[in-house]
């Protein structure tokens, strides 16, 4: 008999004690129980390649021996003061930040969620500028918090009956699905352009900010073309507004570097990172430079914000990537994972398309007429599932696998996921 009490047991008390907003993947779901790497563990012991990493968290691996052991050791050391009290690994981390952020980005504030740390960023902008006006991308995702939840582009996502106002949402550059009925690059950017008309036209002159993830997550994997983010800067240059860097799902190496922005060659302003930085454990940031957060002088504390146990997985996060280096190893299997979804979609035209950077990669589920065909990519799921591979989906019209895999991932991985996909498409006619 099992020690666990099972899918079907937790289901009862899930509807029982668990506010219905909560849903969960697959028809019948299981019960995870252990994690090693890039491998999960269920309840009947059954093993699967994860291929989401609980969305873009555990980059490092489930229970990194080398981060739980540090952990572990401070966990029986100390656990908690508040950061209005000295200790020493959040100044250090913060300090680990500031040499692998972009540009001259300096100061940091720690705190426990990306809500949080993209709350954050929106207010130090406004104390920066002096402006509470903001402008988001359409399926945009960056929180659940009043204000995070308004600057959400998501309908799914967007569930406060009352939106806070003063916002403005630009087309993304959604080039599979251009909003804008356009094709790149004949498109000259307009996307990005239309972001000098929505400030010229339906704001102030002078927005706080403009916030976006570098490659929404949520929306499908979402890839701005080339020159994109630098049309953008020079837009909000001329207006006196500030760029913040939603990197709460793309940061850490995720795309081959180490914050997903740098492949545009452009530095925000201020940046939000959580998830990956604590590899399971709760830690994000917003950070800035010297200039835009030193104007943040009013008291300002986060009760479990950089607290000794979660920056000594942020350190330990950081040293590991630098270690084993991440960053290639997730620019070298990225290229062999699309490289191989973009052979499958030759075969299989119920890929529409495939498109991301490194190892954020998405395939887009189509019917012949290439409306979305959620229906297929679950059938898809549900089987992947059932043979051991863990895969996640995404997508305004949730018809986009993700695959958002732990770092750590090895070559025959990506080729047993691919095969694996291979034999349940052909079996199934897709």
């Amino acid at each position: 008999m099992s020690e666990y009490i099972g899918p079907e047991a937790i289901l009862e008390k899930k509807k029982k004690y668990i506010m219905p907003c909560l849903a969960h993947f697959y028809k019948k779901p299981r019960e995870f129980v252990k994690g090693e790497m890039q491998y999960l563990y269920d309840s009947e012991g059954r093993k699967y390649l994860d291929c989401f990493a609980g969305v873009s968290v555990i980059n490092c691996g489930h229970c990194n021996p080398e981060i739980s052991s540090k952990v572990a050791k401070q966990v029986q050391t100390l656990q908690h003061v508040c950061n209005i009290y000295l200790t020493e690994n959040f100044v250090n981390l913060a300090e680990r930040l500031a040499q692998v952020t972009p540009g001259d980005i300096q100061k940091t504030f720690f705190c426990s969620t990306g809500t949080e740390a993209n709350e954050g960023s929106c207010l130090l902008a406004e104390i920066y500028t002096k402006s509470s006006e903001f402008i988001a991308l359409r399926n945009g995702l960056h929180g659940r918090t009043k204000l995070t939840m308004s600057l959400t582009g998501i309908g799914m996502w967007r569930t406060d009956p009352n939106p806070v106002g003063g916002i403005n949402f630009a087309p993304n550059a959604y080039c599979y699905r251009c909003p804008l009925g356009k094709k790149y690059p004949e498109c000259d950017l307009a996307c990005a352009n239309e972001i000098e008309t929505i400030i010229k036209t339906a704001t102030s002159g002078h927005p706080a900010a403009f916030i976006a993830e570098p490659i929404q997550g949520n929306a499908g994997i979402v890839v701005p073309p080339k020159g994109y983010f630098k049309r953008v800067m020079e837009i909000l240059k001329q207006h006196g507004t500030l760029f913040i860097a939603d990197e709460v799902q793309t940061g850490f190496a995720r795309t081959g570097k180490m914050f997903a922005i740098e492949n545009w060659d452009v530095v925000p302003d201020i940046m939000s990172v959580a998830k990956a930085l604590g590899n399971g454990a709760p830690i994000s940031a917003f950070m800035s430079t010297a200039k835009i957060a030193d104007t943040y002088t009013q008291p300002g504390a986060s009760t479990l914000g950089g607290n000794p146990v979660s920056t000594t997985a942020g350190l330990a996060v950081l040293d590991y990537i630098e270690k084993h280096n991440l960053m290639k190893n997730a620019q070298e299997r990225g290229k062999q994972l699309k490289s191989g979804l973009m052979e499958l979609q030759k075969r299989h035209p119920v890929i529409g398309d495939v498109r991301g950077i490194g190892l954020m990669v998405g395939a887009e589920f189509v019917n012949p007429d290439k409306s979305p065909a959620p229906d297929v990519l679950d059938d898809v799921l549900e089987e992947l599932k059932d043979r051991g591979f863990i895969i996640g989906k995404n997508g305004i019209g949730r018809n986009v696998m993700a695959f958002q895999p732990p770092l750590v991932i090895t070559e025959k991985d990506i080729d047993d996921v691919l095969n694996a996909l291979e034999l349940v498409l052909e079996e199934k006619k897709y």
